[in-house]
């Protein structure tokens, strides 16, 4: 018995391994890198993602299908519930926010993370997403560990961390197909399945 444990353990441990991301390390020229790949994705001003989110935190959390479209400050979230079919839509720009579909009537506020945390009970920072979805810095500080191919694996910022476990090679620049996001117990999940930009 006890080596039939011995090897099981030995197996999980195989397997956690194979589900972790690509080791990481420091890269020569990496930061100049980020820096010309940031200035190259910020230019593009439409973009719009299809794919899965997971929220999770210790009061409330949610999954659904995600279809995410910005243009500059603009956004426009419509989150679709797997098991329900319910769609609701988050909407605004770095100043305003209405939340519709969820309740009745329309609901409003001055920003889209304020407005789901007192909605929803979520923790999710919207504006600096915007960012960390497309693998680049929000404003201001950050720490930054990267892959061996140069890429991004790692931001830590604003209390976040944002681990970029895959990326869409098609795209160029690559940009990233799974992102995980947490600060404490609340996380964000993101499997995005396409990318579009103008």
């Amino acid at each position: 018995m006890e080596m039939v444990r011995t090897i099981l353990f030995a197996l999980f441990c195989a397997f956690l391994a194979s589900c972790a991301a690509p080791r990481l390390r420091h890269v020569a020229g990496s930061m100049s890198a980020l820096e010309q790949r940031e200035r190259s994705i910020s230019a593009g001003m439409e973009w719009s993602l299809h794919g899965r989110i997971v929220i999770s935190g210790p009061q409330d959390s949610g999954s659904g299908t995600l279809d995410w479209r910005q243009q500059g400050p603009t956004f426009r979230f419509d989150l679709s519930a797997p098991v329900t079919g319910k769609t609701w839509t988050l909407s605004g720009d770095a100043d305003y926010a209405e939340l519709t579909g969820l309740r009745a009537q329309t609901v409003r506020g001055a920003n889209a993370s304020d407005l789901l945390a007192r909605e929803l009970g979520w923790k999710v920072p919207v504006s600096e997403l915007a960012y960390w979805v497309r693998g680049i810095r929000a404003p201001g500080p950050a720490d930054v560990v990267f892959r061996e191919d140069g890429l991004p694996a790692e931001f830590h910022q604003n209390g976040w961390t944002i681990e970029f476990r895959d990326y869409l090679s098609e795209q160029d620049p690559p940009l990233p197909r799974k992102i995980f996001a947490s600060n404490g117990d609340y996380k964000v999940r993101l499997i995005i399945q396409s990318w579009a930009s103008r």
